[in-house]
C-alpha cells in the first residue's frame, strides 16, 4: 500500500519523482521536456493507428463521430460515415495536440524560474496532464464536419513550413557541431584517420545526393511535359552546387575554419529530400508515379480495399520527426547564436546540484532551473504544436478532399510550401557562411 501510495504521488508530483529510480543524474528540465515529447509520440502513434485501412473501416463505430453512430449525451455530429474517417481522425487528432501544447504555452508565458508557482505545472502533475489531453482528444472527435478539414488544413500548411524551418535550423546546427568535432579530434589526436571519415562520410553524402537527383529526373519527368518537375529539380540542385562552392572559399575559410563540404553534402542532401517530398505531391499522374489515388471510405470498401497512406516520402518524413523533436527536448546547443534563435540557452543555475549529484552517486534527476530556466517553456510548447501539426500533415501526406468530397487530391500548396522551405533553408545556410563577412563588428564563434 504505501508504495501504491508513493507511484500515485508521483503522478501527481514532478518530473524528477517519475524517473528516480530508472535513471541517473538528470535535469529537471531534460525530464520534462522528454515527458512533453512522449505525450506528442502518444498523440502520434494513435494517429498512425487510426490511418491503418483494417482500423480505419470501424471508426465509424466510435459514438457520435459520424452519422448513424449514435451520440453521446445527446451530441450528435454531422460527419459522413462513408467519407475519408482515417484523414479526418488524423485531423483531429492533430487539433487536439495542437490544442494541448497551445494551451501550456499560454499558460507558461514569461516563466522565469523554477519559483515562479507555474513551473510546478509545467515539470509536474503529469496524470493531470493526461487526462486534459485524452478530455480535448475526445472533445475534437465531436467537432462538426462542415468547413472544419478545409480550414484546419491551412493551419496545418503554416505550421508544417514553420516547423520544416525549425528542422533546417536543428540540421544546420548539427551539422557544423559534427565537423567541428571530428576536425577538433583530428587536430588534438594528430591522427589522419579523422580527415579521412569526413572525406568517407562527405563522400557518401553527395553520392546518395546524385543518385537521388538522377531517379528524380527519371521517375519524375518526362521527355515531353512535366515543365515543373524539371524545373524545381534544376532549381534545388544549381543552388546546391552554389552553397557548396560558397562553403569552401577561401575568404569563408578564413572567417570559419570549421565549415566545408561535410555541411554543405548534409544539407544537400536534405534539401533533395525535401524536392522528393515536393515532387511526391504534384497532382499530376503522368509526372507523379507515386501519386495515392484515394477514393472515400465508402467507395474503397465497396469497390476496393483501402489505398494505404505509407509512402517512402512519409516514413522518411516520420523518422526526421521523431529525431529532431528528440533533438529539441534533450540537446541545447554548442553554438550561442542558435541558443538565442530557438530560446534554449543553458543557463548556469544548477551545476552545484549536479555536482552534488554525481559526488553522491545517487540516481535522481535535480532542480536545475532555480536561478533562471535552461529553455524557453512557451517556445517549447510552441514547437511542439508546429511538430503536431507537421505529423498530421505527413501521416496524410498533405492530401484534402476535393469539392466533390469523394476523392482526396494533392494540392499544388503542398509542392510550393515544401519547395519554398527548402529554398528558406539554403538560404539560412548560405547566411551562416557568409555573416561573419557581412557583419565583421559581431562575434559567431
Amino acid at each position: 500500500m504505501g508504495m501504491l501510495l508513493l507511484q500515485v504521488s508521483c503522478l501527481c508530483g514532478s518530473a524528477p519523482c517519475l524517473l528516480c529510480g530508472c535513471c541517473p543524474s538528470a535535469k529537471n528540465s531534460t525530464i520534462s521536456r522528454l515527458l512533453f515529447t512522449f505525450f506528442l509520440f502518444l498523440g502520434t502513434l494513435v494517429s498512425i493507428i487510426m490511418i491503418i485501412p483494417g482500423v480505419e473501416k470501424e471508426l465509424h463505430k466510435l459514438p457520435g463521430f459520424c452519422e448513424g453512430s449514435g451520440s453521446v449525451l445527446g451530441v450528435q455530429t454531422n460527419i459522413d460515415c462513408g467519407s475519408f474517417l482515417g484523414h479526418k481522425a488524423v485531423y483531429r487528432m492533430g487539433f487536439a495536440m495542437a490544442a494541448f501544447f497551445f494551451l501550456f504555452a499560454m499558460i507558461m508565458v514569461c516563466v522565469r524560474s523554477s519559483k515562479d508557482p507555474r513551473a510546478a505545472v509545467q515539470n509536474g502533475f503529469w496524470f493531470f496532464k493526461f487526462l486534459v489531453l485524452v478530455g480535448i482528444t475526445v472533445g475534437a472527435f465531436y467537432i462538426p464536419d462542415g468547413a472544419f478539414t478545409s480550414v484546419w488544413f491551412y493551419f496545418g500548411v503554416v505550421g508544417s513550413f514553420l516547423f520544416i524551418l525549425i528542422q533546417l535550423v536543428l540540421l544546420i546546427d548539427f551539422a557544423h557541431s559534427w565537423s567541428q568535432l571530428w576536425l577538433r579530434n583530428a587536430g588534438e589526436s594528430n591522427a589522419k584517420g579523422w580527415y579521412a571519415a569526413l572525406c568517407i562520410i562527405t563522400f557518401i553524402f553527395y553520392a546518395t545526393s546524385i543518385a537521388a537527383i538522377v531517379l528524380l529526373y527519371v521517375y519524375y519527368t518526362k521527355p515531353e511535359g512535366c515543365t515543373e518537375g524539371k524545373v524545381l529539380i534544376s532549381i534545388n540542385l544549381i543552388l546546391c552546387l552554389i552553397v557548396s562552392a560558397v562553403s569552401i572559399l577561401p575568404k569563408i575559410q578564413d572567417a570559419q575554419p570549421h565549415s566545408g563540404l561535410l555541411q554543405a553534402s548534409l544539407i544537400t542532401l536534405y534539401t533533395i529530400y525535401v524536392t522528393w517530398s515536393a515532387l511526391a505531391n504534384v497532382p499530376t499522374q503522368t509526372c507523379n508515379p507515386t501519386l495515392l489515388v484515394r477514393n472515400s471510405t465508402g467507395l474503397a470498401t465497396a469497390t476496393r480495399p483501402l489505398t494505404t497512406w505509407w509512402d517512402a516520402p512519409s516514413i522518411v518524413g516520420l523518422i526526421i520527426f521523431i529525431l529532431c523533436t528528440l533533438f529539441i527536448s534533450v540537446r541545447s546547443s554548442d553554438h550561442p547564436q542558435v541558443n538565442k534563435l530557438m530560446l534554449t540557452e543553458e543557463s548556469t543555475a544548477g551545476v552545484g546540484s549536479e555536482a552534488a549529484a554525481v559526488e553522491s552517486g545517487l540516481h535522481h534527476a535535480y532542480d536545475n532551473e532555480q536561478d533562471g530556466v535552461s529553455y524557453n517553456y512557451t517556445f517549447f510548447h510552441l514547437c511542439l504544436l508546429l511538430a503536431a501539426l507537421y505529423i498530421m500533415m505527413t501521416l496524410t501526406n498533405w492530401y484534402r478532399p476535393d469539392e466533390s468530397l469523394q476523392v482526396l487530391t494533392s494540392p499544388w500548396t503542398a509542392v510550393w510550401v515544401k519547395i519554398c522551405s527548402s529554398w528558406a533553408g539554403l538560404l539560412l545556410y548560405l547566411w551562416t557562411l557568409v555573416a561573419p563577412l557581412v557583419l565583421p563588428d559581431r562575434d559567431f564563434s
